[in-house]
């Protein structure tokens, strides 16, 4: 049964990741009404939040777009910062979705941002720690149990951030509209580029949900 729902989630994951490049590419030869650009999508929705501390600047790759709330700043992927695209928009808007919420004190991406540390360092040694407690589930039965707990760490980090997540896109449909950026033509387009944005989130936070009863199970067993 395991098996069979992780080959699911990974078949799904796939999918999702498939359509959310193509869906993108065919998005990102729709443009803007006003013609702006990414960056100067950015750059005006946080000028109407009245937040003046993020710059927005340009980082390598292919949807690689994020919100640094430590050093303040929106980087935006090569197709999205100099790009006049309602794909474009959309993901820009959805970024500075994270810094509203940064600059409103959002309650879940309060709890992301302290799990961070705590998520960071469970990364870098789960998958040892649980190895170690399958091998030595004899000699030392509650080895398993901590490499669970740290586990359930990134799983409570992937669950928390799926509001984060499907707000920030909220936030970016509605800004969008208002600001004139999208229309009646062009708002379903970027209600449809975020939401299978937002996809790849709830299908990471679904497999690591997944995992984790595996190891639970694989225990109890043991």
């Amino acid at each position: 049964m395991y098996w069979i729902i992780f080959i699911s989630i990974m078949v799904l994951s796939l999918i999702v990741q498939s359509m959310l490049q193509s869906r993108f590419e065919k998005y990102s030869q729709v443009p803007t009404a006003n013609g702006m650009s990414g960056a100067e999508v950015a750059e005006k929705m946080l000028r109407d939040h009245g937040i003046h501390s993020v710059k927005v600047v340009p980082t390598n790759g292919t949807l690689t777009d994020h919100f640094n709330p430590q050093t303040r700043t929106i980087a935006l992927s090569e197709g999205v910062y100099s790009s006049r695209s309602v794909a474009a928009a959309a993901v820009a808007a959805h970024e500075c979705g994270h810094a509203v919420q940064d600059a409103y004190g959002y309650g879940p991406l309060k709890m992301r941002s302290a799990l961070v540390p705590v998520v960071s360092f469970a990364s870098n040694i789960v998958q040892w720690v649980l190895l170690a407690g399958i091998i030595f589930i004899n000699t030392f039965p509650n080895l398993i149990w901590i490499g669970i707990a740290l586990f359930a760490c990134t799983t409570l980090f992937s669950l928390i951030t799926l509001p984060v997540e499907i707000n920030a896109s909220s936030r970016a449909i509605s800004w969008l509209s208002h600001a004139g950026i999208t229309d009646a033509r062009t708002r379903p387009i970027a209600t449809d580029a975020l939401k299978w944005a937002a996809y790849t989130y709830i299908i990471a936070a679904i497999g690591s949900l997944a995992t984790l009863f595996y190891y639970i199970g694989l225990a109890r067993r043991r």
